[in-house]
């Protein structure tokens, strides 16, 4: 993989892959935490992790070979309370760099371009067909002796597996055999040149540049949702997009409510069974 992987990504400083570990974020959150650490942007991948996880502490099950499971860590120059924005630039960055990647396919017999049909749940949860394909998770850490916070961003894609992780969770699952034959350092190289132009766009400009790209491959656009927390719905509303700052947009019989990024989950309503694969 690193041999694949160090002339398609010339700028970053450190390119490793294991074998195993626990979290490919958590390592790189620790190194970025001692005092010797290598000059950034790193990226480190591994063919299975024992505590990968996914939003709000959720485990991330992977076996060796199923998953695609790799983290990037970058330099930021932004106040702590512009972060948030970023969890989903990181989901619009790399749905658009797996839509890139895809666009020379043929479209097939239900003649909708393949891009087409790989969409965000907000904030970063990337769906084929509605279906999960991919999670990512941002995390911040800082760098001993700095004000300036250090990105984490780790994505979890299912390379194969789909039917039985679509029987053993209860929902409908997607995986990348499904979709193409691009190879896996292809897609490395992809998502983690697109998330190093990311965190460059929104460091110069917020999230305003990003907002209309959203409304590219939004999932939820115009759907009826529950906004739920540990089960317990909160409201329900139609999804409308997001505000300038990368909060989702929800209309309720109240008004309009902005959803920050964190432990809410985004769930089609009961009664749009259709939809309930994004959970």
């Amino acid at each position: 993989m690193i041999s694949t992987l160090t002339p398609l990504l010339p700028g970053f400083a450190s390119l490793d892959w294991l074998e195993s570990t626990g979290s490919s974020n958590v390592d790189l959150i620790q190194r970025v935490r001692q005092s010797d650490a290598p000059p950034l942007p790193w990226l480190l991948g591994a063919e299975s992790q024992s505590s990968a996880r996914g939003r709000a502490g959720r485990p991330w099950q992977n076996t060796p070979g199923s998953t695609l499971m790799f983290s990037c860590a970058f330099a930021v120059d932004l106040p702590m309370a512009e972060l948030p924005g970023l969890s989903p630039v990181m989901g619009i960055a790399a749905c658009e760099a797996l839509r890139n990647l895809l666009c020379d396919q043929p479209a097939d017999d239900t003649k909708k371009l393949p891009e087409r049909r790989l969409q965000l749940k907000w904030p970063n949860d990337l769906l084929w067909d509605r279906a999960k394909l991919a999670g990512i998770l941002v995390e911040a850490a800082n760098k001993p002796g700095s004000n300036k916070p250090v990105i984490v961003a780790g994505i979890g894609l299912n390379l194969k597996n789909a039917a039985a992780l679509s029987a053993a969770l209860g929902r409908e699952i997607a995986d990348w055999s499904q979709i193409s034959t691009i190879a896996a350092p292809h897609i490395v190289a992809s998502i983690a040149q697109a998330w190093s132009c990311a965190i460059v766009e929104y460091a110069a400009g917020g999230y305003g540049a990003f907002s209309a790209r959203f409304d590219q491959v939004d999932a939820l656009a115009g759907h009826q949702v529950d906004v739920t927390d540990k089960g317990h719905i909160l409201q329900t509303g139609r999804a409308s997009g997001t505000d300038s700052t990368g909060r989702l947009l929800v209309k309720t019989a109240q008004g309009i409510s902005a959803i920050m990024v964190g432990d809410i989950s985004i769930r089609p309503t009961s009664s749009q069974s259709a939809y309930e694969s994004l959970s």
